[in-house]
């Protein structure tokens, strides 16, 4: 079993409702496709910070990463990374990966519950 946490690069929907709408389109466009679409330059920073606190799971000898599908990048697409983490680690990387979000100004969304983060 595993968490899924979605970040996007953009203005910060006014409420949980909008941000649904708009993870869901943004889902359609980028990760919906056949089309490849690389991250843009502030995802890749965002998965690079990421990266930096844990390691990628194709280079976690120790078994500490709390992603759950490696490379970490591979679940970016455009403006738009929703990547899966494991359930037991959930609760810390989460906060973790939604406190690098803001500190970078980017949209957090918990796509299990529909709603923002922090």
């Amino acid at each position: 079993m595993s968490y899924d946490l979605a970040v996007w690069e953009g203005e910060r929907p006014g409420d949980d409702a909008a941000a649904g709408a708009l993870f869901d389109d943004l889902y359609r466009q980028y990760v919906g496709t056949d089309a490849g679409h690389p991250p843009t330059p502030a995802i890749a920073a965002y998965v690079a910070l990421l990266l930096e606190r844990w390691p990628d799971l194709t280079r976690d000898e120790h078994d500490v990463s709390p992603w759950s599908t490696g490379p970490l990048i591979g679940e970016a697409a455009g403006p738009l990374v929703c990547f899966p983490m494991r359930w037991s680690m959930a609760d810390e990387a989460s906060a973790v990966a939604a406190g690098i979000a803001a500190s970078l100004g980017l949209v957090c969304y918990d796509p299990q519950t529909r709603r923002l983060r922090p």
